[in-house]
């Protein structure tokens, strides 16, 4: 048996119907000690299979659900079509409470907005663990992309390694095994940290990249990451440039993360350099609290228009299409970089190269 006016108030979130929404809200109260009535405030965004069923073209608006038959009043004169209404709608209530059909139909009506309450909550549910397993997908590639270069270090250690056992075993060669067994576990202990990084990334879509940020000589990280790379650039005859002031100061950041940081944007510079062609790398002290670092190329360039996606997940140029990789390196490079409280963009003009900046914390 219905005993008392169901009503919704549709609103959303712009500033001019804050007033109009209070102005009803404050009438109803006036009314709360003279009649029977539920009043539900619906934000349109947060429930919008309501708006739906009601078929509402505007708001605010104010809809009588029970008893029935079901009534809408929109517009900026809520209040006087309230005053208009509100003798009609209690007297409503008596004859409902006689009318075993209205109930039937009004109890319908609340099956149906819970049902739609549940299929829409399901729907979100379904929405966001499609963002984390697509989320999680990136990952794997982003580990599969990224672990080659220190896994190529390490092999490329461990095979002059073995043929140093064919030489004679002097000083100098102990010496070199050494050096070489230390690189050999620093690649390892590098692919260690990526994979138990990203997979702990994995777990939420939302979750930031944690670093461990210590004092870093950027000259002496940029070195040994070129190093790396020795054997790709004299393969297609490349020439590598570092323009980086003896006075750099030091940078605060994670070590780790800044080598992939580094192997990324080198490895695309790398790649996209045509044969004879130059890389640049250079550290520029722009403010007392920032560094930039630019890796720069003579290559194909990207479109004006593309310059901002291509650091989005999944986002490849056409051209690029063919090439190994799963256009997920630069994605990760963004992740690094805002990580370090940094910024990240690209300076770039079709055949003219590319010049990828990122700025980075001084050490205090």
């Amino acid at each position: 048996m219905v005993s008392f006016l169901k009503l919704f108030l549709f609103v959303d979130d712009r500033p001019a119907h804050k007033e109009n929404i209070r102005s009803v809200q404050l009438y109803l109260k006036s009314l709360q000690a003279e009649s029977f009535f539920e009043l539900d405030v619906i934000e349109t965004k947060k429930q919008p299979y309501l708006v739906e069923r009601f078929k509402l073209v505007a708001t605010p608006a104010l809809v009588k659900i029970s008893p029935y038959p079901k009534q809408i009043l929109a517009g900026s004169n809520l209040v006087a079509q309230l005053e208009e209404w509100w003798p009609k709608w209690k007297n409503s209530l008596k004859k409902s409470q006689k009318n075993d059909s209205s109930n039937e139909s009004i109890s319908y009506d609340r099956e149906y907005i819970n049902l739609s309450e549940e299929v829409f909550r399901l729907k979100q549910e379904k929405q966001e663990l499609e963002e984390q397993l697509n989320f999680k997908d990136q990952v794997i590639a982003m580990l599969a992309h990224d672990i080659r270069s220190p896994i190529t270090a390490a092999f490329l250690s461990l095979e002059t390694l073995e043929l140093s056992e064919f030489h004679e075993n002097n000083e100098q060669k102990r010496k070199l095994r050494r050096q070489l067994y230390k690189q050999s576990r620093k690649q390892f202990s590098i692919m260690k940290y990526m994979i138990s990084e990203l997979l702990e990334t994995s777990r939420n879509v939302n979750t930031k990249i944690k670093i461990k940020p210590g004092k870093l000589d950027l000259s002496k990280l940029c070195q040994e990451i070129t190093n790396q790379f020795k054997e790709q650039i004299s393969l297609k005859s490349q020439t590598i440039i570092q323009d980086i002031p003896q006075d750099i100061p030091s940078v605060y950041g994670d070590e780790e993360l800044l080598r992939q940081l580094f192997a990324n944007l080198l490895d695309n510079a790398t790649k996209y350099t045509p044969e004879e062609g130059q890389i640049t790398i250079s550290v520029l002290h722009r403010t007392s609290q920032k560094i930039q670092v630019s890796v720069s190329d003579n290559g194909l360039g990207i479109p004006p228009e593309k310059q901002e996606r291509i650091f989005e997940g999944n986002f490849r140029l056409i051209r690029d299409e063919a090439q190994e990789g799963y256009g997920l390196g630069l994605a990760l490079c963004r992740r690094i970089v805002r990580a370090h409280y940094g910024q990240i963009w690209v300076d770039s003009s079709p055949n003219n190269g590319s010049s990828f900046h990122f700025t980075l914390p001084v050490y205090c």
